[in-house]
């Protein structure tokens, strides 16, 4: 636990000095919520302030761009040969990783709470209990972890920087065929099958139920059993890789 709170706080020292990738990660998500309230808001008609309906996508499109660096910078580790020193002075692989998942965790509440607060200036009014908060909030966090397991993952896969950069593109994709911006029943028939049973519109139905005060029923659940297995597996891959990847 010592070894892990250390390498958390070194990667959170490498995300504060890397100055371009800090104002990126915090200003994407003001600029998403914009776009999508402002440029396209007025041509989509979900029967409900699009704002109200948008917000929820736009923290789970930050968090996917958010949590997929985790597979950068853990490649970068790997590259730049840190890890071999980490290995010397007897540092596990399960601290390094988890290093890199806690700050990407904090690098995502941070943006969820500009998210926030930009969105009840452009005008959402959630009706949210302070159950309902909480249980949102939890929801989104277990989403973040379980990506972030699954970005170290990748990023031990990859062979270089470039290479894990491209899941930043696959991670961010995966909300726009869901109900993030759109409601899938608008979609064509042969899409809205998958775009309703994938995990991001699980957990996406869930943060708007949660946070409107809408009747949700097993959805939250459901969404947390998706987080929990992309979890399970992501820690045991990322395991295996990094013995893989070190051994020797």
């Amino acid at each position: 636990m010592s070894d892990a709170l250390i390498m958390s706080g070194r990667a959170l020292r490498m995300s504060r000095r890397n100055i371009d990738a800090l104002i990126t990660s915090m200003a994407l998500p003001v600029m998403l919520l914009l776009i999508f309230v402002y440029f396209f808001g007025g041509a989509i008609n979900t029967g409900t302030q699009y704002v109200t309906y948008v917000v929820p996508g736009v923290l789970l499109l930050c968090a996917g761009f958010g949590s997929a660096n985790t597979a950068v910078a853990v490649t970068d580790d790997l590259k730049g040969g840190i890890i071999d020193r980490f290995r010397s002075l007897d540092i596990g692989g399960a601290p390094i990783l988890a290093g890199h998942v806690v700050a990407s965790a904090v690098r995502n509440m941070v943006a969820t709470a500009l998210v926030f607060g930009l969105a009840f200036a452009i005008g959402f009014r959630p009706s949210a209990t302070v159950a309902g908060w909480f249980a949102a909030l939890g929801v989104l966090l277990a989403f973040i972890l379980a990506l972030s397991w699954l970005s170290a993952a990748v990023g031990l896969l990859a062979k270089s920087p470039e290479a894990a950069g491209g899941f930043t593109f696959f991670v961010s994709f995966l909300p726009y065929p869901s109900s993030a911006f759109v409601p899938t029943d608008t979609m064509p028939g042969w899409l809205q099958g998958f775009a309703a049973q994938q995990p991001v519109t699980k957990v996406i139905e869930s943060l708007r139920g949660l946070l409107l005060g809408q009747p949700v029923g097993s959805t939250p659940w459901v969404a947390l059993l998706w987080c929990a297995g992309i979890l399970v597996v992501s820690v045991v891959l990322a395991d295996r890789l990094f013995r893989r990847r070190t051994a020797g």
